[in-house]
C-alpha cells in the first residue's frame, strides 16, 4: 500500500486547507501542499500558483423569447500563462460560481503541464439552466458573454473550449462573434468547433477515448483479462458514452452506467452500444441537449448515482460532476481503481481514504486530459492551416496519455505517494521551470559582487 503525502501545511504548521464544495478552489489549492514537497520547487513557483493571473466577472443580458430579459452572472479566469497561452472550458450550468471557476482554471494549468503541452490553464462559465433554453436563447446567450469577454481571450491569449451543456455548436457560434468583432476570422479562438469551421477530427471522443488508453496501460502493466474486470460509469455524457463504448468493444463487463437522473444495474453487463444509440436518439433538437433518462431506455435494476459509486466493481470511472467521492462515503467504495473522467470528483478528504485502503485513483488532470490535449492538436490545426485525419489524432494522442502514465507510476512507486500526488509533483515541476526560466527569487537573492 502506498503512504499518501498528507497535507503539506501539517508539516510546515500552517492551518489544514480543509476545502468544501463551497470553496472548490482551496480545496484545489491543497493539492499544492500535497505535492510541494515531492516536486521541490521554490516557494515563489506556489504562491504564484495560488492567485489567478486574471479575474474576470460580468453580467450577461439575455432576451428570452417571451421579450422578457434575465441577466446572467458570468466569469472568464485565467489562471497562468507563463508555458503558452491559458486554456479552458466555458460551461453553462446553475451551479457555476467564482470558486468553482477559479478551481477549474487551476486544474487546467496542471493539467496542461503534465501531458506536456505548452499552454496555461483557464476556465469560464455562465451560471445558468441551460436545458431550459430554447434554440434561439441559447445562441444569444453564447454569443452575448462573448461580447463582454472579447476583450481578455483570443487564438495568443485565451482559448475557449466545450464544457458542461456546451458543445460544438455553442463554439461555433462563439468563434463567429469573435471574429465578427475583430473583423477577421479567427478559429483558433475557441476549440471544440464542427469540422466544417475548422474543428478537429477526433475531438468528439477525445476524453474518454484518452481515459481509455490510460485504462489499457493499467491493463498492460497490471495483467488484466477484460472479461473479468467489472466496470461502474457515473455520468453518460459524452465522455462517459465513450469511454464506456470503448471497453465494451475490448471486452470489458460494464455492469452500471448512470446519467443525471439515476442509473441502471445489470450485473450481467450491458450492451454498450444498444444504450449509447438508444439515449442519443431521444436527442432535443430545440434545445441541442439529450433529454432521455437511462431509466426510462433499459429494463434493468434502477440504482442512484450515489448508490453506483458504492457498488461491488473492479474499475470505476467517474465521468459526471465533481465531489462525488467524500470522506462520507470514500470507504464504502468497493472498486480496486478508479479513473476520474469528471473535473475534481474525489475530495481530497477521500484521497486519504482511498489511499490508505489500497485503491488506485488515476487522477483528473491525467484521465480526463484526452479533450485538452485534442484540443491544442486543434488549434495548432488551425494555425498551421494543414488538418489531419481522426487517424492521425489517435496516433498522437495514444503516446501522450501513456507515456505520461508511466511517468506518474513510475514516480508514485519509486516515491512511495498515490498517483494524483505522482502527477501533481510532475506538472508543478514543469511549471516551475518555466518560472525559472524567467529568473525566479534565487537570481535576485545572489548577493551582489
Amino acid at each position: 500500500m502506498v503512504e499518501p503525502i498528507r497535507w503539506l501545511a501539517w508539516r510546515r504548521g500552517r492551518s489544514r486547507r480543509t476545502g468544501t464544495a463551497g470553496d472548490a478552489f482551496e480545496q484545489a489549492l491543497g493539492r499544492l501542499d500535497q505535492a510541494a514537497e515531492l516536486a521541490d520547487v521554490d516557494d515563489e513557483v506556489l504562491e504564484r500558483l495560488r492567485h489567478p493571473k486574471l479575474v474576470v466577472e460580468v453580467s450577461v443580458p439575455l432576451r428570452m423569447d417571451d421579450g422578457s430579459l434575465r441577466i446572467l452572472r458570468g466569469y472568464r479566469v485565467r489562471h497562468d500563462d507563463t508555458r503558452g497561452p491559458a486554456k479552458g472550458g466555458i460551461r453553462f450550468h446553475p451551479d457555476v460560481d467564482l470558486a468553482e471557476i477559479k478551481a477549474l482554471a487551476f486544474w487546467m494549468t496542471c493539467k496542461c503541464a503534465l501531458v506536456g503541452i505548452p499552454f496555461g490553464g483557464a476556465k469560464g462559465g455562465v451560471a445558468v439552466d441551460a436545458k431550459a433554453l430554447s434554440f434561439s436563447e441559447l445562441e444569444r446567450l453564447s454569443r452575448g458573454f462573448i461580447r463582454l469577454v472579447a476583450d481578455v481571450i483570443g487564438p495568443d491569449t485565451d482559448v475557449g473550449a466545450p464544457d458542461l451543456y456546451t458543445n460544438e455548436t455553442v463554439m461555433g457560434w462563439m468563434m463567429d462573434e469573435y471574429s465578427t468583432i475583430r473583423r477577421a476570422k479567427a478559429p483558433a479562438v475557441v476549440t471544440g468547433k464542427p469540422t466544417a469551421l475548422g474543428g478537429s477530427r477526433g475531438r468528439d471522443d477525445a476524453t474518454g477515448r484518452g481515459a481509455y488508453y490510460c485504462i489499457k496501460e493499467l491493463e498492460k502493466r497490471r495483467g488484466w483479462d477484460p472479461s473479468s474486470v467489472r466496470v461502474a460509469v457515473q455520468g453518460f455524457g459524452n465522455a462517459g458514452q465513450h469511454v464506456a463504448r470503448f471497453l465494451h468493444a475490448d471486452g470489458y463487463r460494464v455492469v452500471a452506467i448512470s446519467d443525471s437522473r439515476g442509473g441502471v444495474y445489470d450485473p450481467h453487463g450491458f450492451d454498450v452500444p444498444g444504450l449509447v444509440d438508444a439515449k442519443n436518439r431521444s436527442f432535443r433538437l430545440q434545445a441541442l441537449y439529450h433529454g432521455g433518462s437511462l431509466e426510462d431506455l433499459v429494463a434493468a435494476q434502477r440504482i442512484t448515482n450515489a448508490e453506483l459509486l458504492e457498488l461491488d466493481v473492479d474499475l470505476l470511472v467517474p465521468a459526471a460532476v465533481s465531489n462525488q467521492l467524500t470522506v462520507a462515503n470514500a470507504d464504502r467504495v468497493q472498486a480496486t481503481t478508479i479513473v476520474e473522467v469528471a473535473n475534481g470528483p474525489t475530495s481530497a478528504e477521500a484521497d486519504v481514504v482511498l489511499a490508505d485502503r489500497g485503491v488506485t485513483v488515476v487522477p483528473d488532470i491525467l484521465a480526463n486530459a484526452g479533450g485538452v490535449t485534442v484540443s491544442y492538436f486543434e488549434w495548432v490545426q488551425n494555425r498551421t492551416g494543414l488538418y489531419w485525419s481522426a487517424e492521425e489524432v489517435h496516433d498522437r494522442l495514444r503516446p501522450m496519455m501513456t507515456d505520461t502514465l508511466d511517468q506518474v507510476l513510475d514516480l508514485a512507486e519509486t516515491s512511495g505517494v498515490d498517483l494524483r500526488t505522482a502527477a501533481y509533483a510532475l506538472a508543478l515541476g514543469r511549471v516551475g521551470a518555466a518560472f525559472g526560466a524567467q529568473a525566479s527569487s534565487p537570481v535576485f537573492r545572489e548577493p551582489t559582487p
